[in-house]
Parts: C-alpha cells; sequence; structure tokens
C-alpha cells in the first residue's frame, strides 16, 4: 500500500502554485475536468470537504492532484474563536496536508464555533488586542501542528465593533509580524466591506501588506440595501465577477505583480465553461501585469 501511494505521489506535478489563475474544485466539474484537462493554474478545495478517510471524493481529488497543484482552504478552525482550537479537526487538516502536499494553504479571520456548537456563517472578531493575543496564539499552533506557513484571509464585514482599539489593516500587519504567517488577500471582500462601511477600497489597498500575501481570491457578491436605505454588499459567491472588483485586482497586480489568483463561485454553481471563462480573464489581467512591469523594467 504504501509503495502505491509513493508511485501516486511520484506522478504528481510540482506542489508549488503559479502566479496564474485558478478554480474552486466543484464536484459537479470533476468529470469535464479529467476529460479535457483545461490550462489553469491551480485548483483550491475546502479542508472539510475531505476530512474522511477515503470514498469518491479523496478518488477524484488524487486524480486532480496528479495533474495540478492545489491550494487548500480551511472554513472550520475557528481561528478567532474563543476557545481553544479543535485539536482532532488540526489533527485531521494536517493529515490532509500530508496527503496532498498543497503548494498553499489557508484559513480565515473569523470565528465559527461556542463550546460544542459548530455555525455555518465565519463570524467578524474586534480588532484589540485580546483578540490580537488569542488569534496569534491559534496561528503558531496550526503552523506548528501542520509543519507549513498558513495564509490568513481579510474578512467580509458588515458591522464594526465598538470595543475595537485598531484597524482591521493594523491588526493583519501585527498578526504577520507575530506568527511569520502570511495573508490571503480577498479583493471581494476588500470591495464588499468598503461598501458596507462607507470607505474606500482603493485606500484600502493601499495600505494592505501585499509582500505578505501569497494568495488572492475574487468573487461575486449580491446587492442590497441596510434599513436606512444604503448600499449594503453580500459577500454571496453565486455570480461572476463584479467590474469593480475586476478593477481593484487589475490595480493591485499592476502595483505588486502577478499572484495566484482563485476565482470562488460556492453558490448557485455554474457550469464548467462558465467558470473557466471567470479564470482566464484573470489570467489575461495577470499577463498584462507582467508584460507592464517588463516594459517598465525595460525603460529604466
Amino acid at each position: 500500500m504504501l509503495s502505491e501511494i509513493s508511485s501516486r505521489q511520484d506522478k504528481r506535478v510540482e506542489a508549488g502554485v503559479p502566479a496564474r489563475a485558478g478554480a474552486g474544485l466543484k464536484p459537479e466539474h470533476v468529470a469535464d475536468i479529467l476529460e479535457t484537462r483545461p490550462e489553469i493554474g491551480f485548483f483550491e478545495v475546502h479542508a472539510e470537504n475531505y476530512m474522511g478517510a477515503g470514498g469518491p471524493p479523496h478518488r477524484q481529488l488524487e486524480a486532480i492532484r496528479r495533474d495540478y497543484p492545489l491550494s487548500l482552504h480551511g472554513v472550520g478552525l475557528s481561528i478567532g474563536g474563543e476557545g481553544p482550537l479543535d485539536k482532532d479537526h488540526l489533527q485531521r487538516l494536517a493529515g490532509l496536508i500530508r496527503r496532498y502536499e498543497p503548494g498553499l494553504f489557508s484559513e480565515h479571520l473569523a470565528w465559527s464555533t461556542h463550546d460544542t456548537t459548530y455555525y455555518n456563517d465565519l463570524l467578524p472578531v474586534p480588532y484589540d488586542r485580546a483578540t490580537l493575543d488569542r488569534v496569534c496564539d491559534h496561528i503558531d499552533e496550526v503552523q506548528q501542528t501542520t509543519g507549513r506557513q498558513m495564509l490568513l484571509e481579510n474578512p467580509s464585514t458588515y458591522v464594526a465593533f465598538e470595543q475595537s482599539t485598531m484597524s482591521e489593516i493594523e491588526f493583519l500587519k501585527e498578526i504577520t509580524r507575530r506568527t511569520g504567517c502570511g495573508l490571503l488577500l480577498d479583493i471581494n471582500n476588500v470591495f464588499v466591506s468598503s461598501t458596507n462601511h462607507q470607505r474606500s477600497a482603493e485606500a484600502y489597498l493601499a495600505e494592505f501588506p501585499v509582500a505578505e500575501v501569497g494568495e488572492i481570491h475574487l468573487g461575486g457578491h449580491a446587492p442590497d440595501t441596510d434599513d436606512a436605505g444604503r448600499p449594503l454588499l453580500i459577500d454571496a459567491h453565486d455570480r461572476e465577477v463584479d467590474a469593480a472588483v475586476w478593477q481593484l485586482y487589475e490595480t493591485t497586480v499592476q502595483a505588486h505583480g502577478p499572484l495566484p489568483t482563485l476565482i470562488e463561485w460556492d453558490n448557485d454553481i455554474p457550469a464548467w465553461p462558465v467558470l473557466l471563462a471567470e479564470a482566464r480573464a484573470a489570467d489575461q489581467i495577470l499577463a498584462r501585469s507582467v508584460q507592464a512591469r517588463s516594459l517598465q523594467a525595460g525603460m529604466r
């Protein structure tokens, strides 16, 4: 059995994730992907969907992993939770990382558990010293257990905490300084939060520590209004990337260079060609950024 596993791993592509566009891997797309072998940078999967020991999900993922790099995205660690991390969950996560050797591994700046209750939502945290200490302790534990650097994703938020004593940017910078973790820059989350809090997404991104970013996320959001009739955006992941988010993305990669970029589409999932077209649109922007930076370098 060990020799069979080793043989399968030997046939895998390199684990590193290129500075290309990728897509979230959905079960309904696997047959099309394996048949057509599309030219795409990588696939990303939610860790919690693969915490069983075997079965069709693992057979499909192993087949994908032989041809494509993977990014592993956790949604259930509850990094911002007040209680200790779930040790069993963390060990299963570490096992997945050993099994599939993802090029990138990420989690959310959020909490989703309380005592023995698990919520389906990723809930926000206040940006204060006590929360900072707790989040850093949790990230240290995750990185020590997995033996890997973790990327932490900036959240989409709808409310602000009165007890916050620092900005989100200050909070994220301090986390990376103390733990050595990287960041996952979700540009749709930036646009959603900035709209909801009536601030400038451009100003937020200008201050963001992009040097610490290992991956970018792009996704769709749903427009709504709050009780006062002001614009309210929901991080829905149920449609194409908005034109304003594409523009923010292009500005970011033009300024800082190409980075692995995921198209997130988790609800009302379209046919595979629709999702692939979104990834190719991101690849075109990445290619333009490379060309522009080469041209600038040649003019110096």
